[in-house]
């Protein structure tokens, strides 16, 4: 029989089976090019099991349980739990851990329910499981940074590219290349307010970039200073350093004090000026403003 004729089949009796069509289907859409979908089963409860490097990247929300308990009892299982098959018949939870402790409950509360349930069963090496297990949680809108830290650092190290990386989380090369600079050497402090929401990443990788500037062996008073910076609200460096009305009107007062002045000027140059009058506001801030300075030196103060 196939697939999603099985899947139909399962659904509670008298419920409006065209109503969430779509979501069953979306159900047995391919998670990953790199993750295998083996199969799909109908496997005994008992047989999910929980490994310690797969887990759920938060702790059980109980409204969110008591949400699905109720939507379990009165739907059934819309979506079928993800577990990766590690030995012939060995199943171990990659993705709904909300779902299951919900029909743990409800086992709980009716005996003989649930003794069975739908599963997508994928194949991969561990560090592929663990990243789809990230990615299963990741997908969600209120994902923190952190939640990606420890697994792109995993994957990094099994060497994995970042290009690979990227595109299993579906995020960008720089945003991957930035969690792998600045996070080995992230001071636990900028993790915890990181994971707390009280830092953004933005402002966690300036934290950082004081840090690897700092001379050896005061990295943590660079820390403490940036730390104390954003608890003060103290103002950090103003986003334009060379405005396009600024830059205009010093050109004019070059051409009206000179007007054969000439420039020897490279692509870089152009670039780095560039740079400055779009507010470009990255690591490479500095150097922009000396090339501008020393191409253009009336240009900028």
């Amino acid at each position: 029989m196939p697939l999603v004729q099985t899947a139909w089949n399962r659904l509670p009796a008298g419920w409006n089976r065209h109503g969430r069509v779509a979501t069953v289907l979306a159900a047995y859409a391919p998670i990953a090019p790199m993750v295998t979908t083996k199969r799909y089963d109908y496997v005994p409860i008992e047989a999910v099991q929980e490994h310690p490097l797969i887990q759920n990247h938060r702790e059980l929300n109980l409204t969110k349980v008591e949400h699905y308990k109720d939507d379990i009892l009165k739907n059934g299982l819309l979506e079928p739990l993800v577990v990766w098959e590690k030995k012939s018949r060995e199943f171990f939870l990659v993705g709904g851990f909300h779902r299951l402790a919900a029909i743990r409950r409800i086992r709980q509360q009716h005996p003989g329910f649930y003794d069975r349930v739908d599963v997508r069963v994928v194949a991969g090496e561990l560090e592929e499981i663990r990243a789809l297990n990230l990615k299963l949680n990741a997908d969600r809108l209120d994902a923190r940074v952190t939640e990606y830290f420890d697994t792109i650092l995993f994957l990094n190290n099994a060497n994995w590219s970042v290009e690979r990386i990227a595109s299993f989380l579906d995020k960008s090369v720089s945003w991957v290349e930035d969690i792998l600079r600045y996070v080995p050497g992230m001071d636990p402090r900028v993790r915890a307010l990181l994971h707390e929401g009280k830092l953004s990443w933005s402002k966690a990788r300036q934290v950082c970039r004081r840090a690897l500037a700092a001379p050896a062996g005061q990295e943590r008073a660079a820390v403490d200073a940036a730390l104390r910076d954003l608890a003060g609200g103290a103002k950090g460096e103003p986003r334009y350093v060379l405005t396009p009305k600024v830059a205009q009107r010093r050109f004019a007062q070059v051409l009206q004090s000179d007007p054969k002045a000439t420039f020897k000027v490279t692509a870089q140059d152009l670039y780095s000026l560039l740079a400055l009058l779009a507010g470009k506001a990255d690591a490479e801030r500095e150097q922009h403003l000396a090339r501008v300075r020393e191409t253009f030196p009336s240009l900028v103060d």
